[in-house]
């Protein structure tokens, strides 16, 4: 779908952008560059005083609060490194950013996203982050099934293959909500404001 709106009252949601992701090879996008998008969709969502969320995933050291369940192919294995888990410095330490921290791939579940969400009166989510096929994608999918409209930023989201990247993009997500490149949704957001 071509991007088409932003609602008077939209959040920017920013995924697991910090240090111990972001540190880890990605396609097609390079970390830093999906870091300096997002940070520039920060920027300009705190001028205009619309809500940025900083979503982050973390774990007890020991693991004991990490998802159960059997799967294939887990993602981290033994004690993560110290500040693994924080958020990356091109992002962090603006007063009234509201901080997530979630212990699955999506920041819905089982954390209070919505409710800060709805408490403001959001109607729609820009999503940017690392990785697109699992935390972007999870909470892309838990956002429209919440009601939000959902718009997601292509170029400032990546993974760590790149065909799972465009699986998510060219399949996934014109079926959950509108998608555009930073530029592009920058632009609808300096028109969608009030004069």
């Amino acid at each position: 779908m071509t991007l088409t709106t932003l609602d008077p009252r939209t959040a920017l949601v920013v995924i697991d952008l910090q240090k111990g992701i972001v540190g880890t090879p990605t396609q097609p996008h390079s970390a830093p560059d999906v870091v300096a998008r997002s940070a520039e969709l920060a920027a300009a969502f705190r001028s205009e005083g619309a809500p940025v969320v900083l979503v982050r995933v973390s774990f007890a050291p020991d693991g004991s609060d990490a998802p159960p369940g059997r799967a294939e192919v887990r993602g981290m294995t033994g004690t993560p490194p110290e500040g693994w888990d924080v958020i990356v410095d091109e992002l962090a330490g603006h007063q009234g950013d509201i901080a997530v921290t979630k212990r699955n791939w999506g920041a819905f579940y089982g954390t209070d996203l919505d409710l800060q969400l709805r408490r403001r009166g959001i109607t729609q989510i820009v999503l940017t982050g690392i990785a697109t096929s699992a935390g972007v994608e999870s909470t892309a999918r838990a956002a429209h099934e919440h009601g939000y409209n959902v718009t997601l930023a292509t170029d400032a989201m990546t993974d760590r293959s790149a065909d799972a990247h465009q699986n998510s993009v060219e399949r996934i997500f014109p079926r959950l909500g509108e998608t555009g490149t930073t530029a592009e949704i920058l632009e609808l957001f300096a028109k969608s404001r009030p004069a």
